[in-house]
C-alpha cells in the first residue's frame, strides 16, 4: 500500500468524517492530550487580542483545544477535507472562530493571510507531501516571535515504541476502520507514522525551517514515545512582550 496524498487523502477523510468523532472518542486521552499541546503554546492570559491559526482542524477537536487555551482569541481553522470541515463548522462556536476549506499549501489562495500570533497543527505533518515547504510557509505567516505547537504521532525511536503503535493499530484502529468502511484510511494512519520522522528528526526539521527555541515534549500515559508536542518560535522579537 502506498500512502494516501492530497486529493485521495482528502476524499478518504471526507468519507471517514461521519464516524470520526465516535472513533477518536474511544482513544484514552485524545482530547486531553490536544488540550495539553495547545496549553504548551503558553499563550498569555485568555488570548484576548490574539490571532491564532489552527492547521488541519479536522472535525474541530484541535480548534476546541486551542479555544480552551485562549477563549478570547480570534481563531482561523483550516482543513483540506470538506467533509471534516462540515462536521466542525456545524458545532457551536464563538463568533471569533472561522473555518476555511483549503489545503495548507493553498491557504493564501483561500484568503488566509498573516500575521498570526500563534499556530497549532495537530496530526498534520505526516499527511503533507512537502513538510519543509509547509513549515516555511507557516513560519512566514507568524508574527516575529510568534509561537508554534505541533501535536503529532512521531515515534521516539526505540523498537518498543514502533511495536506498541503497530499493536494498537492492528488490534484496535484498523479493525474499527473496517467496520466503518474506512479501512484504507486507517491503514494509511498506521503506515504514515512508521514511515515518518522520529521525534528527534522532526524537531530537527522545525529548526532547519528557521524556527527558534525548538523543544520536543512527550505525552504521558500509553502515548509516551508515540505522540509528542513540538514547540518553537518564529524568528524575531514578539511585540508587546508576547
Amino acid at each position: 500500500m502506498t500512502l494516501l496524498r492530497d486529493d485521495e487523502l482528502s476524499a478518504a477523510f471526507d468519507h471517514a468524517s461521519r464516524a470520526y468523532d465516535r472513533l477518536v472518542a474511544v482513544n484514552p486521552g485524545y482530547h486531553h492530550d490536544l488540550r495539553r499541546s495547545a496549553r504548551r503554546l503558553r499563550l498569555p492570559a485568555d488570548g484576548a487580542g490574539m490571532r491564532l491559526l489552527d492547521l488541519g482542524c479536522g472535525t474541530g477537536a484541535s480548534t476546541a483545544a486551542l479555544l480552551a487555551a485562549a477563549p478570547e482569541a480570534e481563531i482561523v481553522a483550516v482543513d483540506a477535507s470538506a467533509g471534516m470541515l462540515e462536521r466542525a463548522a456545524a458545532k457551536s462556536w464563538p463568533r471569533a472562530v472561522s473555518f476555511v476549506h483549503a489545503s495548507v499549501e493553498e491557504m493564501g489562495a483561500a484568503g488566509v493571510a498573516g500575521p498570526f500570533d500563534a499556530a497549532f497543527a495537530a496530526y498534520l505533518f505526516r499527511n503533507v507531501t512537502d513538510p519543509e515547504g509547509v513549515l516555511t510557509a507557516l513560519r512566514d505567516l507568524l508574527a516575529p516571535g510568534g509561537r508554534l505547537s505541533v501535536h503529532e504521532y512521531t515515534l521516539g525511536g526505540s523498537a518498543g515504541h514502533r511495536a506498541l503503535w503497530t499493536a494498537v493499530c492492528r488490534g484496535i484502529v484498523m479493525p474499527a476502520g473496517r467496520l466503518t468502511g474506512d479501512a484504507e484510511l486507517y491503514r494509511h494512519l498506521w503506515r504514515s507514522v512508521v514511515e515518518f520522522d522520529t521525534a528527534p528528526a522532526f524537531g530537527g526539521r522545525v529548526a532547519r525551517a528557521g524556527f527558534t527555541d525548538v523543544r520536543v515534549l512527550p505525552m504521558p500515559g500509553w502515548q509516551t514515545g508515540i505522540t509528542h508536542t513540538f514547540v518553537a518560535r518564529a524568528p524575531g522579537s514578539a511585540e508587546g512582550g508576547r
